[in-house]
């Protein structure tokens, strides 16, 4: 049987992953859902202090101090640069990087040098007005959507279920540059595309897309779990299938 850490991507906690550490339990799989220092049942250590750092140390410490070894450790959205940033730190304790509808940032990238000049004018404005300065609320469906998250199999009790409980993402996450020193580099690393089909994925890679020109090397393998942006509700038992398949 195989270790899992799960980290959830923006405004998550451990909570998300409820409907998929069942089943990989059930299948006598070792599972750490993480919540982030923030978010969720964390939310009263938010603060200016918390940055991309801090998420990375939190991963590091989740594995260490629980001497985790073999770990498959799985990045949902946002959390693929504190992911990529914690393997690098302790690749000898990673056996595989799993990117769930998520990627790996480049080195010196920012997360909001992921998004468009538009939509970032958007999120700093959120940040201002509604986060305080420190927080990023989490924005409406329509917001999401004309953001490029798709919210194919979200419907109405998985929508209020993720807004109940969602916390505005520290804003230190987003702005602090991801520093790494290779250690993460051949590490084997897996995409679970959910929102883009293989098909396109593929395309995109060999074009030389900028986000997906660095998945071309032989360290990557593929999987699909076709739905929306958040499949931890919208198909669990076909996500946790996704992840259970990578043991061993």
């Amino acid at each position: 049987m195989s270790t899992y850490v799960l980290v959830p991507g923006f405004w998550l906690g451990a909570w998300a992953w409820e409907r998929v550490t069942g089943p990989l339990r059930e299948a006598g799989h070792d599972v750490h859902p993480v919540t982030l220092t923030g978010l969720g049942d964390r939310v009263h250590l938010a603060g200016p202090e918390v940055d991309l750092e801090t998420h990375i140390q939190d991963i590091v410490h989740t594995v260490v101090f629980a001497d985790l070894t073999e770990v498959i450790l799985v990045a949902h959205s946002g959390a693929g640069a504190p992911v990529t940033g914690a393997a690098d730190r302790i690749p000898e304790r990673v056996a595989r990087i799993v990117y769930v509808d998520s990627g790996p940032p480049a080195d010196g990238m920012t997360q909001l040098d992921l998004t468009e000049p538009e939509w970032r004018a958007v999120v700093e404005t959120r940040v201002a007005e509604e986060g305080g300065g420190v927080g990023y609320p989490l924005p409406s469906w329509e917001e999401q959507e004309r953001a490029g998250a798709s919210l194919e199999g979200l419907g109405e009790a998985e929508r209020e279920w993720l807004a109940s409980r969602a916390t505005p993402q520290p804003y230190g996450t987003m702005t602090r540059p991801l520093v790494l020193k290779g250690g993460v580099d051949a590490l084997p690393k897996t995409l679970v595309a959910c929102s883009f089909p293989l098909e396109q994925v593929h395309a995109l890679i060999a074009s030389g897309h900028p986000f997906f020109a660095a998945l071309a090397g032989p360290e990557w393998s593929f999987a699909s779990v076709p739905t929306g942006h958040w499949p931890m509700f919208s198909k669990p038992e076909e996500t946790a299938a996704a992840l259970a398949a990578l043991a061993g």
